[in-house]
C-alpha cells in the first residue's frame, strides 16, 4: 500500500508539472500573438499616414513641373525676342556698313571716270599745238610717309609724230634731319633695271610708288622726262 501511494504521488506531480508547462507555452504563444497584432497595427497606422500624404505631394510635385513649364516658355520667347532684336541690329549695322561701302566705291570710280575723261582730252592730238613731248597729267598722294603714289600720262603731239624712246625720272625735294635735300628717284646707283623707261607714239601712262627715306618729309615732287639723259619737259607737285 505505501508503495502504491508513493507512485500515485509521483504521478500526480507530474501531471501537475505538465499542465504548468503547458500553461506557459499556451502564454508564450498568446503574447508573441498580442505583440504581432499590435506591430501590425502600429505599421498600418504609419502606413495609412503615408499613403493619406501621397496625394498631396503628387499635386504639388504637379503644380512645380507646370511652373517650370512655364518659366521655361517665357525665358524661350525672351531670348526669341532677344535674338529677333540682335539680327535686327545686325542687319541694320551690315546694311550701313554694306552702304558706306558702296558710297565709297562710286566715289572711287567716280574720280576715275573724271581722271579717264580728263585722260582722253588731252589725248586727243591738236595739228595746231605744240609738237613733242609734254606730261599730260601728274597726280600724286604723299598720306603714306614711307612711300609717294604717282601717276603720269605722257604723250606727245605734232603732224610728223615718231616713236618716242626716253625715261621716266622724279626728283624730290625733302625735309631731313632740318636740312633740305633733293632726292633723284629711283636711285641711280640702282642701276639700268631700276630706271622708268618710256617706248611709245602717242602716249604712254604710268603709275607706281616711290620710296621715300624714313624720317624724311617730302615738300616737292617733280616729274621729270629724259630723251637719252636730257631734260625735254617737266612737271611738279606740291605737297
Amino acid at each position: 500500500m505505501k508503495n502504491n501511494s508513493s507512485r500515485y504521488k509521483t504521478i500526480s506531480t507530474i501531471k501537475v508539472v505538465e499542465n504548468n508547462n503547458s500553461l506557459l507555452k499556451w502564454s508564450v504563444v498568446v503574447l508573441i500573438i498580442i505583440g504581432a497584432m499590435a506591430a501590425i497595427s502600429f505599421f498600418t497606422y504609419r502606413l495609412g499616414g503615408t499613403i493619406s500624404g501621397v496625394a498631396p505631394a503628387k499635386e504639388q510635385l504637379s503644380q512645380l513641373k507646370e511652373k517650370v513649364e512655364q518659366l521655361d516658355s517665357e525665358r524661350e520667347k525672351l531670348s526669341s525676342t532677344a535674338n529677333s532684336a540682335d539680327s535686327e541690329l545686325n542687319i541694320e549695322r551690315a546694311t550701313q556698313k554694306q552702304l558706306v561701302s558702296q558710297v565709297q566705291a562710286l566715289t572711287a570710280e567716280n574720280n576715275k571716270l573724271k581722271e579717264d575723261l580728263a585722260f582722253f582730252e588731252n589725248l586727243i592730238p591738236a595739228a595746231s599745238g605744240p609738237e613733242g613731248v609734254r606730261i599730260g597729267a601728274f597726280k600724286a598722294d604723299a598720306s603714306n610717309h614711307l612711300q609717294v603714289q604717282y601717276r603720269v600720262l605722257v604723250m606727245q603731239g605734232g603732224k610728223n609724230v615718231q616713236d618716242f624712246i626716253g625715261e621716266l625720272q622724279f626728283t624730290a625735294t625733302v625735309l631731313q634731319g632740318g636740312k633740305t635735300v633733293t632726292l633723284t628717284l629711283p636711285d641711280p646707283k640702282e642701276g639700268n633695271a631700276a630706271k622708268l623707261k618710256l617706248s611709245f607714239k602717242y602716249y604712254q601712262r604710268m603709275e607706281g610708288t616711290l620710296a621715300i627715306p624714313e624720317g624724311a618729309v617730302i615738300k616737292t615732287l617733280q616729274a621729270r622726262i629724259l630723251d637719252k639723259g636730257q631734260l625735254r619737259t617737266y612737271q611738279s607737285v606740291n605737297f
